[in-house]
């Protein structure tokens, strides 16, 4: 079969230093019959030479620019417009795919005929050597991705397995054009954390699931700082991400999946609220604390509400916030 069966998806904005192990882990794939769109999304370094030769070398990748930044989720739109495979997943252009993942990932979406096929992904962090040299080391599978996918499951729903729901990227999934396209699903343009509205959606709309506990991706934390996830103590960022945050148990519960939800919002308190709390903590500017205490008083009367325990030293920390 040389007929490619998967579209990747590759958004990248100024990405030159980690580009290219993007690239070769598409190269290196078991599962060769792939098409690629890099999207240039305005890119000022050499992330634009990269693209570009890596087309005029392999005809499986395909580029695409945008002449300014339009931001993550105006680049993945784009692509998506210009999908003619049957499957579609994605890959930011700084992260690295295993070298088994579209093959693990399309075999068994392939068998089971369902929308949406949902795999586990790691930490690559930084390590610096005393000459200033930095290596990356891949982390562990962290106790929530294991939770979205592991064991095994075919043919699920998120009624069946609420705890996919925690599983809020973009990449480490595979899933079918036609659910796209049947819904208008699109990516929020103009906002960070563009992907968590979008991957609840396609978990409520999904007909059917598969989740595997195979690590698909090695999620790059960025040596000098400049990911998105890493400016969490800015104001606009932090607006985005509790925005984010909301939007997606909102989905949920639009959708009727009140076990899903509530899943979430105890994952929410338990993991992605603390660090912000420590970083309130000592973060020069109110307007931070008076946001997240906002969002800490409506997320933990849910919680109550739903009768979510929740860790006890989040619940200790959560008190305080309340108070802002």
């Amino acid at each position: 079969m040389s007929t490619p069966v998967v579209t990747v998806i590759v958004p990248g904005r100024d990405v030159a230093p980690y580009a290219e192990q993007a690239l070769d882990s598409l190269r290196a794939q078991s599962l060769p019959h792939w098409r690629a769109i890099l999207v240039d999304d305005g890119s000022t370094d050499a992330t634009t030479d990269i693209f570009h030769r890596a087309a005029a070398d392999d005809a499986r990748f395909t580029v695409i620019r945008h002449a300014q930044s339009r931001g993550l989720g105006a680049a993945r739109n784009t692509a998506l417009d210009l999908v003619e495979t049957p499957l579609v997943g994605f890959l930011d252009a700084d992260d690295e795919l295993t070298p088994d993942a579209l093959a693990r990932l399309v075999g068994t979406i392939d068998a089971t005929g369902s929308d949406l096929v949902v795999g586990a992904y790691v930490r690559l962090r930084p390590e610096r050597g005393a000459d200033g040299s930095v290596t990356y080391t891949e982390g562990i599978v962290q106790p929530w991705v294991a939770a979205a996918t592991d064991p095994e499951r075919r043919g699920t729903s998120l009624a069946e397995h609420p705890e996919v729901s925690g599983n809020i990227v973009a990449w480490s999934k595979v899933s079918r054009i036609e659910l796209w396209r049947r819904h208008g699903l699109r990516f929020p343009e103009g906002k960070l954390y563009e992907d968590q509205v979008v991957a609840q959606r396609m978990y409520a709309l999904a007909r059917a699931i598969d989740v595997v506990p195979d690590v698909i991706v090695r999620w790059r934390e960025r040596a000098d700082g400049s990911s998105i996830t890493q400016h969490k103590d800015a104001v606009p960022v932090l607006t985005d991400y509790l925005d984010a945050l909301r939007g997606g148990v909102a989905v949920l519960d639009a959708a009727s999946q009140r076990q899903a939800a509530s899943a979430r919002v105890r994952l929410v308190l338990d993991m992605d609220t603390p660090p912000l709390v420590r970083i309130a903590q000592e973060h020069p500017d109110d307007a931070y604390r008076r946001a997240l205490g906002e969002f800490v008083r409506e997320f933990t009367a849910r919680a109550e509400a739903d009768g979510i325990r929740l860790d006890p030293a989040s619940a200790s920390l959560l008190a305080a916030a309340k108070l802002w």
